[in-house]
């Protein structure tokens, strides 16, 4: 029997773990698409951003994964259109068939309809993301060691993250720790001004997902770093170096992170009832999208209503996109010997947050309690350990956090790009961007 062509768009936890299951499995042929030739760990993003970690701590080739799986490919390229009828897809790298095609695109940015926030705004999340971060806040560090405009100066030291959730919370975190052990000794000329960081959420609470233990003990530890946490206050513009509120207030800055929240993508060819609200496709118990014979769609592409304990769909979080491309995975094997496929259900291992250096949240699933501090720092940093894709990555990351955290290394302080130094005059993130 001729062997199924499978294409699998986005290589992020859905897709590389729904490729990776199917690495040598008789009667598939997977392509795994993807516009960069890596994969990369999201959940540290942020360490990348803030010079703890480099690049190839957190990511690996894609054909370096696939080594030694002949029925795994990967291709370079970006979708751009879906033909259902004809089972073919559209790349910005040219057109390929399927038998089967498997959304995995994640998420993207969402600045609600907000073109100035999206413009001048510094998001998190891709690689490029954090490597633009790591320049931008270099490039102000440095900017602020000849700058001699107090005005500029006293925009310089306030930086504002938006979105309260575990990417805010982190990076607001280590930024801080950054601010409170290590910037002074690199930039002398901060020793006697303070660098304001100001974590703002709409929401009433930090970490709105967590339990209230979690969420107490996180905005807590947030204000012992001296970070001004703003709840309750939501984002409307971001103009003139100032960040406005909709209360009405504003606050005068040169830097707006933002980690507000996510929404999915949408695909020319896909009719728009197949999408409900966050842009993200219907799908039934097996994961194949509702009105398609041959279009799956796992991870943050995707909202099921099937499980039993999650009525209204499942959180979009990096354990579900890792579980649900497993379980198709395993659905396409049992496809191919002809058996019955098995409903997706979702395992609950908990969440976890970390807050700065030995501080941590983490609401455990098995057994049900919650952990905070010290031993909630050491669990974040072995599971996600764990969780690296490559044992290179580990070692490496292993090394970095022992280096950072025991040998209280110094962060890197270096930028990366073509012609970044020239972006030394430039003072917002649209004109670096506009320089480039």
């Amino acid at each position: 029997m001729k062997d199924k062509k499978i294409i699998v768009i986005g290589g992020g936890f859905a897709g590389i773990n729904f490729a990776k299951y199917l690495g040598n499995k008789k009667g598939v042929q997977v392509t795994l698409v993807d516009k960069n030739n890596y994969n990369f760990f999201p959940p540290l993003l942020y360490q990348l951003a803030t010079g703890m970690l480099d690049v190839s701590s957190i990511s690996i080739p894609f054909r370096t994964l696939f080594n030694g799986k002949d029925n795994l490919h990967f291709r370079l390229g970006e979708l751009k259109k879906v033909i259902p009828e004809a089972r073919k897809i559209i790349l910005s790298t040219g057109e390929m068939s399927y038998d089967y095609l498997v959304i995995a695109t994640g998420t993207k940015s969402n600045y609600f309809g907000m073109e100035n926030i999206e413009k001048n705004a510094l998001p998190m999340k891709s690689v490029n993301d954090a490597i633009k971060l790591r320049n931008y806040l270099i490039m102000e560090g440095e900017k602020y060691s000849f700058c001699t405009d107090e005005d500029e100066k006293r925009k310089m030291r306030n930086i504002v993250i938006s979105g309260a959730g575990p990417s805010g919370v982190e990076i607001a975190g280590m930024i801080a720790e950054m601010r409170n052990r290590k910037l002074e000794n690199i930039y002398p000329e901060l020793e006697e001004e303070a660098l304001n960081i100001y974590l703002v959420d709409a929401a009433p609470t930090v970490l709105p997902p967590m339990s209230k233990k979690s969420q107490k003990y996180s905005k807590e530890s947030l204000e012992n770093l001296g970070i001004n946490v703003k709840l309750n206050t939501m984002v409307a513009d971001y103009k003139d170096d100032k960040v406005i509120f909709k209360n009405g207030e504003m606050i005068e800055t040169k830097t707006l992170i933002w980690t507000a929240g996510v929404t999915a993508i949408k695909f020319d060819g896909i009719p728009d009832d197949y999408y409900e609200k966050g842009n993200r496709l219907v799908v039934d118990a097996f994961n194949k999208i509702v009105g398609s014979d041959s279009i799956f769609a796992i991870g943050d592409s995707c909202i099921q209503k099937t499980d039993p304990d999650w009525p209204e769909g499942h959180p979009q979080l990096g354990s579900v996109a890792q579980q649900q491309g497993k379980a198709l995975a395993k659905n396409f094997t049992r496809m191919v010997k002809d058996r019955e496929l098995e409903p997706f259900s979702y395992l609950d291992k908990g969440t976890m947050a970390i807050i700065g250096d030995k501080k941590a949240v983490a609401d455990m699933t098995f057994p049900k309690t919650t952990l905070t501090g010290f031993f909630a720092w050491m669990a974040w940093l072995f599971v996600h350990l764990f969780l690296l894709v490559d044992y290179r990555n580990k070692w490496k990351t292993f090394w970095n956090w022992a280096n950072t955290y025991i040998g209280k290394g110094n962060s890197q302080g270096i930028m990366v790009g073509e012609n970044v130094y020239e972006n030394l005059v430039m003072t917002t993130p649209m004109e670096m961007n506009e320089n480039k």
